[in-house]
């Protein structure tokens, strides 16, 4: 099961389109870490994250992590821990996922650059909340009622296939 990128706006997973929005400059082959661009290929989806004191465990079948203050996303090119998961600390450079706004009340992870990842190749590629399509910084944005759709109707297996 693929979901697909197409058009730039719409993701598409077997009968469901969906407006979406992508990154500030566009789709690219060779992704580098800030250039705000979503990166081409066919990649698994991970983890479902959410904000459980804002919002509910949404019905899906992908596994499900409550997100903490002290959680963040490693954006470190010189860091061992280069596009996981981390605890917060001052010393690794990071973006934080227990946001302000609503982007992250709920996101999944693309699996971009996440096995074998290599520094500067780019971090933090997810799925995540919109309001009003605009550009990302490499991330796919849908509006909330979209995303919980798309979570009913996908699992651990699904790919999400960006070209």
């Amino acid at each position: 099961m693929i979901i697909y990128l197409k058009n730039k706006d719409t993701l598409i997973f077997k009968d469901f389109k969906f407006k979406c929005c992508i990154g500030l400059n566009g789709l690219n082959k060779k992704k580098i870490e800030g250039d705000k661009t979503t990166p081409i290929g066919i990649f698994k989806l991970g983890n479902l994250y959410y904000r459980h004191d804002r919002k509910t465990k949404p019905i899906t079948k992908l596994k499900c992590k409550k997100i903490n203050k002290m959680m963040g996303w490693c954006n470190d090119p010189n860091s061992k821990k280069y596009n996981k998961e981390i605890k917060i600390s001052k010393s690794i450079r990071h973006e934080k996922l227990f946001r302000k706004d609503y982007k992250y009340n709920y996101f999944i992870l693309i699996k971009y650059n996440y096995t074998k990842n290599i520094p500067n190749k780019g971090s933090a590629i997810f799925i995540h909340l919109t309001k009003n399509y605009k550009p990302t910084v490499g991330c796919i944005g849908l509006l909330e009622k979209d995303f919980k759709i798309m979570l009913k109707l996908i699992n651990k297996n699904t790919k999400i296939k960006i070209s």
